[in-house]
């Protein structure tokens, strides 16, 4: 009986210990900052990648845009409540669709020929995520495949008409 009572008292003092342990754990998490997420490049950088880009930019605008003065889109501008709208609207649609949504991946579109001028270049925000299954997993997998992140989900509705630069054909910085 005697140790009974210990295994139980033990049980008390070990559920009481890890309350208060994951109590005190969330109430730092809550006071972190948000992680960094990888990717984050410094305006150097920026600017290195961007002249990079001027080759083919000069291309296309050579072959496309002729008689263009400010010649073809190099940028496309989001509010950041559109952003946020759009992603918590294309969560929703993917929970619908029987997809987790983990991403997105961005195209690159051009809009329709206007007048003599072909249509700027646009950047597309496509949700992207695997599909929900009803079989249990230990291992998700997904991350695995390589490739660049999982694939678009079908049916999902995407984001565009962000705005141009100023000028259009204008580099990193505007």
């Amino acid at each position: 009986m005697k140790k009974l009572v210990l295994i139980i008292l033990g049980f008390i003092l070990g559920a009481l210990a890890m309350y208060f342990y994951c109590v005190n754990n969330q109430s730092k998490d809550n006071m972190t900052e948000t992680p960094t997420p990888s990717g984050i490049i410094n305006p150097e950088e920026i600017t290195t990648l961007t002249e990079a880009y001027n080759p083919r930019y000069d291309t296309v605008t050579k072959a496309f845009f002729r008689g263009v003065p400010d010649g073809d889109n190099r940028s496309s501008w989001y509010s950041l409540e559109d952003l946020r709208n759009y992603l918590t609207i294309a969560e929703k649609q993917a929970n619908g669709l029987k997809y987790n949504m983990d991403g997105v991946r961005i195209y690159l579109g051009a809009k329709a020929a206007t007048g003599k001028a072909p249509g700027y270049t646009t950047m597309l925000f496509v949700p992207t995520g695997t599909p929900m299954t009803s079989e249990g997993k230990i291992l998700n997998l997904a991350p695995l495949q390589g490739g660049g992140g999982s694939r678009d989900i079908p049916g999902a509705k995407g984001l565009d008409m962000g705005g141009e630069g100023t000028p259009p054909g204008v580099n990193y910085p505007q």
